[in-house]
């Protein structure tokens, strides 16, 4: 599979990731009143791992039979995971408290920021080539 067609389907992963996560974080702050931050954390969470599961079937489906699924996930959230939350806690933070926005338009920011790097990390870290050393 070419590296655009990844991409796209990087992005169609990412996509539904953003639903989970901005669904997640809606409900946590919005209808259960869970501070910001905290719901954040969980919300993002919950998009790691549904990204994951997509990722490794769909995304890097060829190269995901080439390692152990916990092996890969660990990867994932060390990497994408690590991103993910410093990115979108810091971002937050700037956004909610900085420039006044609400949590769901503040993270929105934070997901698309956090998006390009994650799909390197997930290329090279996660579901490497077979080839690559």
């Amino acid at each position: 599979m070419g590296p655009g067609v990844r991409f796209v389907r990087f992005n169609a992963v990412g996509a539904a990731g953003i639903c989970v996560q901005l669904a997640a974080l809606w409900l946590l702050t919005g209808v259960m009143h869970v501070q910001y931050l905290v719901a954040t954390s969980l919300a993002v969470g919950a998009a790691i791992v549904h990204n994951f599961l997509w990722h490794r079937h769909w995304t890097w489906a060829e190269r995901a039979a080439s390692g152990p699924a916990a092996a890969q996930f660990l990867r994932f959230a060390a990497a994408n995971g690590v991103v993910s939350f410093a990115g979108n806690l810091v971002l937050m933070m700037a956004l909610v408290r900085g420039a006044h926005l609400a949590p769901v338009v503040a993270n929105a920011v934070a997901i698309a920021a956090c998006g390009v790097l994650n799909f390197w990390l997930g290329d090279a870290v996660v579901f490497p080539r077979a080839d690559r050393p």
